[in-house]
């Protein structure tokens, strides 16, 4: 059975048209396997579903907190547009001279570094800066996100993700829409402890945040 015939719905509690689907099965991350692909495909390039994630995500911050680049990882420019647009009408303010947001986004170097080319490194020094994952399951790739934005000279002022399975990482909170406990019992694990790889469960497909490839 394909997967895409296995998938269930999650709306977010403070925005149906904030929509998740989720897959069960055995799953491989680049740090980590899982029971439970989370599917963001239509919510990151769908108007309607990006626009109500930014609505949901705009609600964590305050009137008092400047915000100058949403840096987007993992494909979230359009939630990201939408989501400086949320934060503007919300009275969030920019340090930036025209007095509007940046959307940017890292690139990876052929060596697995992220790096902001010379044409782009304006729109992260001496800016305030939120982070914009699709999804953190460790952790680790919020550390890699937060050590480049330092080593640039950004000034990290949020994170914030569609879904999260950990509160917090790199010492900052992680304000998400969906957590591990909207997907019953969502785990993740260790490749070298995984359960279901004990008990010679193979593994369904490789994923990260653009998707997955069926094995």
């Amino acid at each position: 059975m394909s997967l895409e015939t296995k998938y269930t719905k999650i709306h977010s509690n403070q925005n149906r048209n904030a929509i998740i689907r989720v897959i069960p099965g055995h799953f491989a991350t680049t740090h980590s396997h899982i029971n439970y692909y989370v599917d963001m495909t239509i919510l990151k390039s769908r108007k309607s579903e990006a626009s109500a994630a930014a609505a949901v995500l705009a609600s964590h911050y305050s009137m008092n907190t400047y915000i100058d680049t949403i840096v987007c990882m993992d494909g979230c420019e359009v939630i990201g547009a939408y989501l400086a647009e949320q934060l503007t009408e919300a009275g969030i303010m920019s340090m930036n001279l025209h007095q509007t947001m940046y959307i940017a986004s890292p690139e990876e170097n052929s060596g697995g570094q992220l790096i902001f080319r010379d044409n782009m490194e304006f729109m992260v020094k001496n800016k305030h800066c939120l982070l914009l994952l699709a999804s953190v399951t460790t952790g680790r790739t919020v550390e890699r996100a937060t050590q480049c934005l330092k080593y640039y000279g950004g000034l990290i002022v949020g994170i914030a993700a569609i879904f999260s399975a950990v509160d917090s990482a790199a010492g900052m909170k992680i304000n998400s829409i969906f957590h591990e406990t909207d997907i019953p019992n969502y785990q993740t694990y260790e490749p070298a402890n995984c359960p279901l790889c004990a008990k010679g469960q193979k593994i369904d497909a490789i994923v990260n945040s653009y998707g997955y490839s069926e094995l």
